[in-house]
């Protein structure tokens, strides 16, 4: 057992020092990655994309004793879900690992340029943020995707994973600590807090002058202790509500295959739809093969009182059912008057994450697309799109729903700041 292991049972007492520790350890390393060649960047991350293939069967052990204890804690279907590996998901974890590299290095690249009246050339420049702490619950892919893109945007990063997915996130952490060593680069840049005391998330939150950013991923209590405790900035990750809303105007085939897809395709990740809005002017024509459709996948729907009266297998929905995040097969569905009172809807009980639209006319889904102020719309196409790798980004660190920074999926390009380059030839300032 090395230094780390045993931090991993370090008493609370000297769990700030800990992280203290790997905060310093991370500061060198984000130092070291500023000005990294992306040659030296996209070598290791092949590489740890070689040693998770490598590591598989580790991988999935490791795996195999969280989910052994995940199901002794009696943990629901979804968070099952969000934590079982198996081989092809491991693959998909190295294939993300690779896409990654092949995307284009962000540091360096000039955003914007002009010259001033007296000859300044200005430009404005990507650099990395420097230490990004990141928090999250039990999707062990997590450690590899916010831990690639770190590297890629030339950021050290602290991982603290949940403790349902401890070992798993150890293993896939072992994998990418071998790709920056095959490549030279310092294996600090990706650490992971090695313990499962809470009070490592305090300190984390609390290393201003080492840590530059916070990303908690994860749910309520997370992001409001988060936003509690942190003297750190954060870009936060909150619920995924999601909305589906069948227009007036929707084809009522591709309204079936959105609503069933942004249901029912993955029910426990963020871009699950978690409320069906309906114009009430179809709901018997639209909305009750959509409904058939849900029930027999074995999807419970919660509907308001005109819902209820289409099939008698749906429950009452509650108030509280507008703001939940199921993360399961249920489903609230509402009716509604048009697209402006969708859009109210979404705005006083929506999340600001994702929210889809289905209708052939264009000048309703540009309404709809305005005016609807969450960080992913989408017109005529499932809400499982809110995916960083759906969008290009080749992974994601998570879906922003604030306004500052970064909005929508997290990518590399999103984890870099700017800075002015100004050249000149001996000007001075009036």
């Amino acid at each position: 057992m090395d230094a780390r292991e045993a931090a991993a049972e370090a008493p609370m007492d000297d769990v700030a020092a800990l992280m203290e520790t790997l905060g310093r350890r991370a500061r060198a390393a984000a130092e070291q990655l500023a000005t990294v060649p992306t040659a030296a960047k996209d070598a290791a991350l092949r590489a740890a994309a070689a040693a998770v293939r490598a590591r598989a069967a580790e991988i999935l052990e490791a795996n195999a004793a969280d989910m052994q204890a995940a199901r002794a804690k009696d943990l629901p279907p979804a968070m099952l879900d969000r934590l079982r590996l198996d081989g092809g998901r491991v693959d998909a974890i190295a294939r993300g690992l690779e896409e990654v590299a092949a995307l284009p290095d962000p540091v360096g690249s000039v955003t914007e340029e002009w010259t001033r009246p007296n000859g300044l050339r200005i430009q404005r420049v990507r650099v990395p943020l420097g230490v990004i702490g990141i928090i999250y619950e039990s999707r062990p892919n997590v450690t590899a995707d916010a831990g690639g893109l770190c590297l890629k945007s030339g950021n050290a990063a602290i991982l603290r994973g949940g403790s349902e997915s401890f070992h798993s996130s150890r293993a896939i952490l072992a994998a990418l600590q071998d790709g920056l060593r095959a490549a030279g680069l310092p294996p600090d840049a990706v650490q992971a807090v090695p313990t499962r005391d809470r009070a490592a998330v305090g300190a984390l939150l609390g290393l201003t002058g080492l840590v530059d950013v916070v990303i908690p991923r994860g749910g309520k209590s997370l992001t409001a202790r988060v936003a509690a405790e942190s003297r750190v900035p954060v870009i936060y990750h909150l619920d995924g509500i999601c909305h589906v809303y069948v227009d007036r105007a929707a084809d009522v085939e591709k309204a079936r295959a959105v609503v069933m897809n942004s249901k029912m395709r993955r029910t426990g990740i963020c871009g699950a739809a978690e409320t069906l809005l309906v114009d009430r002017t179809v709901l018997d024509s639209h909305l009750r093969p959509i409904l058939a459709d849900l029930l027999e996948a074995g999807c419970e729907i919660r509907g308001d009182a005109a819902v209820q009266a289409l099939d008698p297998r749906v429950r009452p929905a509650a108030e509280e059912d507008w703001e939940t995040e199921y993360l399961d097969a249920i489903l609230s569905v509402k009716a509604v008057d048009g697209v402006d009172a969708a859009v109210e809807h979404i705005q006083r009980h929506g999340s600001h994450h994702t929210d889809s639209i289905v209708t052939k006319d264009a000048a309703t889904a540009e309404r709809f697309l305005s005016r609807v102020d969450s960080g992913i719309v989408l017109w005529n196409a499932s809400t499982q799109f809110a995916d960083g790798g759906e969008f290009g980004f080749g992974a994601e660190i998570g879906i922003s729903t604030g306004k500052l920074h970064a909005r929508g999926p997290v990518g590399a390009a999103q984890l870099t700041s700017y800075k002015y380059v100004v050249r000149g030839d001996g000007q001075i300032r009036p």
